[in-house]
């Protein structure tokens, strides 16, 4: 994700700095033509907005201890991560005592739509800011929202990933049916796909389904279920039922033990064969 929007900040002229704990992605970052900084110390230092996209509470925390330590008032950060809201609300509060303003900006879309500008950020926290930012969020997405106060963005993102965990699994499900069913797979997501019964991700990730080939990840199942978790956190203070989401958990669980970490989460797709007592043509 932080590779597609650096390419698309460069493609609209910004100078980016960018920094990554793998060198070797610092390398390739060279490459495409941008400038690697040594540690998030040094995008703080030398950057006026600076752009997260981190993996865990603990690396947005140390990554706002870092900024705090080199940043500089009237600094701007905007957090796209799917992150709890606590866990970006302890990192706000870190970057306020050096004046940098947190924005919670979560992201919906994959790593493979960022490339292609075909992403939404749900931007909350100070409108001024905002603001401030809305040309660079211009040119890493298709449209961005401003939707509220510090955290309404990120509750926005998982009432969206809520429907993306029914959207894939739902997805699955049907074109196993047509497979048992003897229709052609490639034929039902073309038809299916205009119709009402189409989704978005059913255009992302039916096209994976009908191959049976998931090592292409646009989202690990591994990283999925970090998202999971924090959706089922989130709904459980709120007081709210979610059958159906409740009810595809056991699905990704179980792909997740056949050993797919490490693929797209379509792999879902395999789980309802096997419950179907599918077996592909090869």
């Amino acid at each position: 994700m932080g590779s597609a929007m650096a390419a698309n900040l460069m493609i609209a002229g910004y100078r980016v700095i960018g920094y990554d704990v793998l060198a070797s992605r610092r390398r390739a970052f060279r490459t495409a033509g941008g400038s690697a900084a040594k540690s998030c110390q040094d995008v703080g230092r030398r950057a006026s907005i600076v752009i997260c996209s981190l993996p865990s509470s603990d690396a947005l925390m140390g990554t706002a201890a870092e900024l705090a330590e080199a940043g500089h008032p009237s600094q701007i950060v905007v957090e796209t991560s799917t992150l709890p809201v606590e866990a970006k609300q302890r990192a706000r509060r870190k970057l306020r005592t050096r004046g940098i303003a947190l924005l919670d900006c979560p992201i919906s879309g994959t790593g493979a739509q960022a490339r292609e500008k075909d992403i939404v950020v749900y931007a909350s926290g100070a409108r001024v800011a905002y603001r401030r930012v809305s040309a660079v969020l211009d040119a890493i997405c298709r449209a961005h929202y401003y939707v509220g106060a510090f955290g309404a963005g990120s509750k926005m993102k998982f009432v969206a990933n809520l429907l993306v965990a029914i959207h894939n699994v739902a997805a699955a499900e049907a074109l196993v049916l047509a497979m048992k069913a003897g229709l052609d797979p490639a034929l039902v997501l073309r038809l299916v796909s205009e119709g009402a019964g189409g989704s978005r991700i059913l255009q992302l990730r039916g096209p994976m389904m009908v191959k049976g080939s998931y090592t292409n990840a646009t989202m690990t199942l591994a990283n999925w279920q970090k998202d999971m978790s924090i959706i089922a956190e989130f709904a459980r203070a709120a007081g709210s039922a979610t059958p159906l989401f409740s009810a595809t958990a056991p699905i990704y669980a179980a792909a997740m033990a056949m050993g797919r970490q490490a693929q797209d989460t379509a792999a879902v797709c395999v789980v309802l064969e096997k419950m179907a007592h599918y077996r592909r043509r090869t």
